[in-house]
């Protein structure tokens, strides 16, 4: 008879963070920098959109790169990738509208067309689309991808809110931010299906933080508070770097007391 051997498996890591405070916060300023950051670049530099949207893409490959060779969620590299990839879906809107002439109205329905494909077609190969469960290359490729397209959504739709409607930057914030409670409200209350809140909580969060981001960063006779994109663009990525900080420091000592209790 073969001799029966005990093997230790080792248990899958996920590679994308728990939906925590922590999570809300620091994505709601990295939308908000998204905003802000992809107008510096292709405005306050003078590097125009076809320039600025190469360079980012660029960048954001290489830090999808690391982020894909990590395999588990590490804060410095996943966050990192979510700051520019807010930046370049920003800068893919922002073309289609500026460069190519296409109506906010058009770029928000089809973006909402893509993004339910992608669903789809994630939910059809691997029969779930919770973040829990990101534990293979595949899946996070389909994660990515929708990270992608509910950017460009929500651009589109938070500036087709407050421009072509007119609302302006407070009023289409704080409408954003009225849905998003509501979804969290039929979560806690009348308990929606946990993953369809998430998902429709992180597209409204883009369109909520681009409306404060403009409206703190956009000159007065335009609506905004006219703090402009630098000084705006700096202060969120110094509490997006220091909120990362704090979640490298808590997960590490997280690690750490799991390595003591296996120990005892």
């Amino acid at each position: 008879m073969p001799l029966l051997t005990t093997q230790t498996v080792q248990p899958v890591a996920n590679r994308v963070p728990d939906v925590t405070v922590d999570f809300w916060l620091i994505k709601l300023m990295a939308v908000t920098m998204g905003e802000t950051a992809a107008d510096y670049l292709a405005v306050n530099l003078g590097l125009g959109l076809t320039v600025t949207s190469l360079i980012m893409t660029g960048v954001l490959l290489v830090a999808l790169v690391f982020q894909f060779a990590q395999k588990r969620y590490v804060p410095w590299a996943y966050w990192l990738a979510v700051v520019l990839i807010s930046v370049v879906g920003t800068l893919v809107t922002d073309n289609l509208v500026d460069n190519f002439g296409v109506r906010l109205e058009t770029t928000t329905v089809a973006f909402s067309v893509v993004l339910a494909a992608t669903f789809a077609v994630w939910y059809a190969s691997e029969r779930t689309l919770s973040i829990h469960t990101i534990y293979t290359t595949k899946r996070e490729i389909f994660y990515w991808l929708a990270i992608l397209f509910t950017f460009s959504l929500g651009t589109a739709a938070g500036d087709l809110v407050a421009e072509t409607f007119d609302m302006g930057y407070l009023a289409t914030g704080l409408l954003f931010g009225g849905v998003i409670t509501l979804i969290a409200f039929a979560y806690y209350v009348f308990k929606l299906n946990g993953i369809l809140a998430f998902w429709l909580a992180y597209i409204l969060t883009r369109p909520l933080g681009a409306s404060f981001g403009d409206l703190l960063s956009q000159p007065l006779e335009y609506g905004g508070l006219g703090f402009g994109t630098t000084s705006t663009s700096l202060i969120f990525l110094g509490c997006i770097a220091a909120l990362v900080v704090y979640m490298s420091i808590k997960r590490n000592a997280g690690e750490i007391d799991e390595i003591l209790l296996e120990a005892e």
